[in-house]
């Protein structure tokens, strides 16, 4: 039998105080909100407050210790529009304790973000500093991957060199039109003014010939890296070199294809060391009277050919995709620094944005490149992970880093560093190939390659339970980022400030994560 209620709860909207008179006590102590502002007051915000003088002169700004805190608690709840957070200071209990019941209007919010971009990056280090005393910072296992992030750019405002040339062209063409129209219709006096849309055509020329700049710099990069390789083929092909050896030349190479050249080198040297050992066989019969030695003069292996064919292989799409790259080489207008990259929801403009997170979930490092593929990242990313935990006083060595096989090839295996695992292929089909032939056990087969010697040590029992950590440790950060709080896209135009948006983010998930452990900030 259900029991009746004695009567309802008072609703009376005329009362005086719907909230406690006290803004401390609109809220729990343990409120993400006073946890962000206790994380502000122990940063170092002096550099903040130096831009303002505070001397009485002017109108009397907002304490840039309350903006900062405004701004990581938006991020942290997965808020970044300006406007939607000036409405959130009038309607949030939260955020109305963070600013105190002040209002800042969406401008003062979006300026304070982009006049502090440089503040993001001692931003992160300070909470990791803080995630380090609090216990978070272990470095064990590290495991290290990308994601593409949309920029803040339109899919329409896409151009090629030809596009911006003939939009420069017809920017002046139509200026001119417009002038003679005016001379015909109003005299030479008034032949100089231009119409609305072209009062101030610097602006649109301005962006123009920045976007017709960038690809000026990448086709000189192409030239550059082109001509660095031709120089690492005349270095390979010396050392390849043994007199009497019949070896063929290695073929010419664009950017891509180090591993195929690798493996090339390596069995051109294993070919060429048996045929020295044939020579000196050769030499020592000799000496000892004999006609000769037992077998046939030895020349280029089957696995010397069938590198060699790959390598050719490699080379040829390599080209096809440079002279594709040099033709339809596109620049986006409303965000020149941002690259074509490919994501799940299909391809944008974007940038790859790279996180190094331990078996805590706390990200030790965050870096912005616009290099769509990992390949290069691997050795900036140990170098900002190690330079991050320098800084933060952890000394403790890593244990082992984790990288999926984007990151593959000879100079990732082989640079000093700390101990690492890199996939040679899809997880899946590392535990298909111990299912079906048993796990590999001791060292990797002689004259292995560092890339077969990987292979080998992945497939190992000990090297599979390790690597199997790497997806559950970096990929639900991002998941986290993306999904949960909805971080999918860039709402900062330019590297630069989408590089100190991503180290906002990070360093809100982190703040998030140690607010969720417990710790107290004394």
């Amino acid at each position: 039998m259900a029991t009746m209620a004695y009567g309802y709860v008072s609703v009376d909207r005329s009362n005086q105080f719907l909230l406690p008179p006290d803004v401390r006590d609109w809220l729990p102590p343990s409120h993400l909100a006073w946890f962000v502002i206790d994380v502000v007051e122990r940063l170092d915000t002096s550099a903040l407050h130096a831009r303002h003088r505070n001397d009485g002169v002017g109108r009397r700004a907002y304490d840039p210790d309350m903006l900062l805190a405004l701004v990581i608690y938006a991020y942290c709840t997965g808020e970044r529009s300006s406007r939607q957070i000036e409405r959130r200071c009038e309607l949030d209990v939260a955020y109305r304790v963070i600013a105190a019941n002040h209002a800042p209007d969406h401008t003062t919010i979006a300026r304070f973000r982009q006049d502090h971009d440089a503040h993001a990056r001692r931003l992160f280090v300070d909470v990791l500093e803080l995630c380090a005393t609090a216990g978070l910072a272990s470095v064990g296992v590290v495991a290290v991957d990308g994601t593409k992030m949309a920029a803040d750019a339109s899919m329409k405002a896409i151009r090629n060199r030809a596009d911006l040339e003939r939009e420069v062209a017809t920017l002046f063409d139509d200026a001119k039109a417009k002038d003679d129209d005016e001379d015909r219709r109003f005299g030479a006096g008034r032949g100089d003014e231009l119409p609305d849309d072209l009062a101030d055509p610097s602006r649109r020329r301005a962006r123009l010939d920045a976007a017709l700049a960038v690809l000026e710099a990448r086709a000189a990069a192409r030239r550059d890296t082109e001509q660095a390789a031709q120089a690492a083929r005349r270095q390979v092909a010396a050392s390849a070199h043994t007199p009497g050896f019949p070896h063929g030349r290695i073929p010419s190479s664009a950017e891509g294809v180090a591993e195929a050249e690798a493996r090339l080198a390596a069995r051109l040297a294993a070919d060429r060391a048996r045929f020295e050992a044939w020579q000196e066989r050769r030499r020592q019969a000799q000496a000892a009277g004999r006609r000769g030695v037992t077998g046939r003069r030895p020349g280029e292996s089957d696995q010397t050919k069938r590198a060699r064919t790959a390598l050719a292989n490699v080379v040829a799409a390599a080209a096809r995709a440079e002279r594709r790259e040099a033709k339809d080489d596109k620049v986006n207008l409303t965000d020149p620094d941002s690259r074509l990259v490919k994501t799940t929801s299909g391809i944008v403009w974007g940038y790859n944005a790279q996180a190094a997170v331990n078996t805590s979930g706390i990200v030790l490092a965050a870096e912005l490149t616009q290099q769509a593929n990992d390949q290069r990242q691997l050795i900036p990313m140990v170098a900002a992970t190690q330079a991050n935990l320098a800084t933060v006083g952890v000394t403790e060595p890593i244990g082992v880093m984790l990288f999926d096989g984007g990151y593959l090839s000879e100079d990732n295996l082989t640079t000093p560093g700390p101990d690492r695992l890199v996939a040679t292929t899809k997880s899946h089909k590392l535990r298909r190939a111990a299912k079906k032939d048993g796990f590999a056990t001791g060292d990797p087969p002689p004259g292995a390659s560092p890339i077969e010697a990987m292979e080998h040590r992945l497939r190992t029992e000990e090297g599979m339970a390790l690597y199997t950590l790497r997806q559950h440790t970096v990929e639900p950060v991002f998941g986290t980022i993306k999904a949960a709080r909805g971080f999918r896209r860039f709402t900062r135009r330019g590297y630069v400030a989408a590089r100190a948006e991503w180290q906002l983010i990070t360093a809100t998930h982190n703040i998030a994560k140690l607010h969720r452990s417990g710790f107290v900030i004394v």
